[in-house]
């Protein structure tokens, strides 16, 4: 079994920072695209960054110049740095990762339980 665990969610104020990290557990073999989602409150889930194992970046243009997404592949851990935040961002923040396990090695897509953010006015 694969568990994403999330940490580093809370409340802020206003052009505050959060540092967020999701380290994966179990009998891994290897990780593929690493990324952070989001929902809002009647909204639906939606993509904040992505990383690939080589560490490539992808941004919606929501967190552009704001997030950095980055991993310790040694710690099997995804981090988010969030700057300059806005009451916009508050939503549950999911981990998500595409891990390979067993002696087939097969890949499959799994999620955290998400971590709260909350950014105050």
């Amino acid at each position: 079994q694969v568990q994403l665990v999330e940490s580093g969610g809370g409340l802020v104020q206003a052009g505050g920072s959060l540092r967020l990290s999701c380290a994966a557990s179990g009998s891994i073999f290897s990780i593929g695209v690493m990324g952070w989602y989001r929902q809002a409150p009647g909204k639906q889930r939606e993509l904040v960054a992505t990383i690939t194992s080589a560490s490539n970046t992808n941004y919606a243009d929501s967190g552009k110049g704001r997030f950095t997404i980055s991993r310790d592949n040694a710690k099997k851990t995804v981090y988010l740095q969030m700057n300059s935040l806005k009451p916009e961002d508050t939503a549950v923040y999911y981990c998500n990762a595409d891990v390979s396990t067993g002696i087939l090695r097969r890949s499959s897509n799994y999620w955290g339980q998400g971590t709260q953010v909350t950014v105050s006015s």
